[in-house]
């Protein structure tokens, strides 16, 4: 099968003929149709990102496919089934060896690209906002990086929760695009008054960041008292560091977020949150949002959308 590979930490992947192995105990094999991009595998080439999978490692976090061969004792799934999956690697493939247990049957209604640009980007903002901020009907949610791959996101499902949402972007392009799946607030964030904008719109209840430094700062400065602040991850390439005395202060309460973490100490907080979004999918009542997509033999090029900030929502590679 062709595969695109990282050979050696810090160098670009290659196209490789491999091998697919047979799918042992409790896995199957996927033909594989979609791969989404994530800011992850940028990270994951450098040898940066906290799973540091052994070489060579197969790119491609969360894909779909369709079951082609079953392991012994898989029980729930069958061959011709279409799935998706977060598998954390190995998407970017032809064909893909998997955890039976992680495999989430797709609603007849959702294409294998859609499925592809899913599973992370909702699955992310979902978990944050419902089980770790708790987010309220009426409470006021800024999202920075809102036109991203799950800021979009975000923006879309506190929107759904009933919270009132102030987007953050750079540019009145991607500031619309938030606006179109339910941002009531739009600001640039090349604004130098970033927080005197948030403050005047009346601070915020919770922060969704995936961007880092200096907005993060800017937003915690906006947070109202008892405020919820969600760390999803440093797009912009600076950790922030937390002043102790503002979370005194205030009582603001600081939340990290590793969704895929979630796989190694309760994955049922996951595969419920999936059933749920899966159900709001097919309902109508969530849109994907891919501004790319690509077919596996450019794959190089969908990265590097991803890291000169060229796209909005998801990158899909389809195979």
């Amino acid at each position: 099968m062709k595969a695109w590979q990282v050979q050696q930490l810090g160098t670009a992947p290659t196209f490789v003929d491999a091998a697919c192995p047979p799918p042992g105990p409790g896995e199957v094999r996927l033909q594989v149709a979609a791969c989404g991009l994530n800011f992850a595998d940028l990270l994951m080439i450098k040898g940066q990102y906290q799973e540091k999978p052994p070489l060579p490692i197969t790119l491609g976090m969360e894909f779909a496919g369709t079951v082609t061969e079953l392991g012994a004792g898989v029980d729930g799934l069958r061959t011709g089934m279409r799935v998706a999956i977060y598998a954390g690697f190995g998407g970017l493939a032809e064909e893909a060896v998997v955890p039976a247990d992680r495999c989430v049957p797709l609603p007849d209604t959702m294409s294998f690209t859609d499925a592809a640009a899913f599973q992370i980007a909702y699955g992310t903002s979902h978990v944050a906002l419902r089980d770790r901020a708790r987010l309220q009907p009426g409470e006021t949610v800024v999202v920075m990086g809102a036109a991203g791959g799950v800021g979009l996101t975000a923006v879309e499902i506190a929107h759904k929760m009933g919270a009132r949402v102030i987007a953050c972007a750079r540019g009145a392009d991607k500031l619309e695009i938030a606006r179109k799946v339910g941002a009531d607030e739009l600001v640039d964030i090349s604004d130098p008054d970033l927080r005197d904008r948030l403050k005047a719109l009346g601070g915020v209840d919770v922060v969704y960041d995936a961007v880092g430094d200096p907005m993060f700062t800017a937003a915690l400065r906006a947070c109202r008292p008892g405020a919820r602040v969600l760390v999803i991850g440093f797009a912009a390439g600076e950790v922030p560091q937390i002043p102790a005395n503002y979370l005194l202060v205030k009582n603001i309460t600081v939340h990290g977020l590793n969704w895929g973490g979630y796989l190694k100490f309760d994955p049922t907080v996951l595969t419920g949150s999936m059933t749920e979004l899966f159900g709001w999918y097919a309902q109508g009542g969530l849109t994907p949002h891919i501004s790319h997509t690509l077919p596996l033999a450019r794959a190089d090029e969908g990265l590097e959308l991803l890291r000169s900030r060229q796209s909005t929502g998801k990158v899909v590679i389809t195979i």
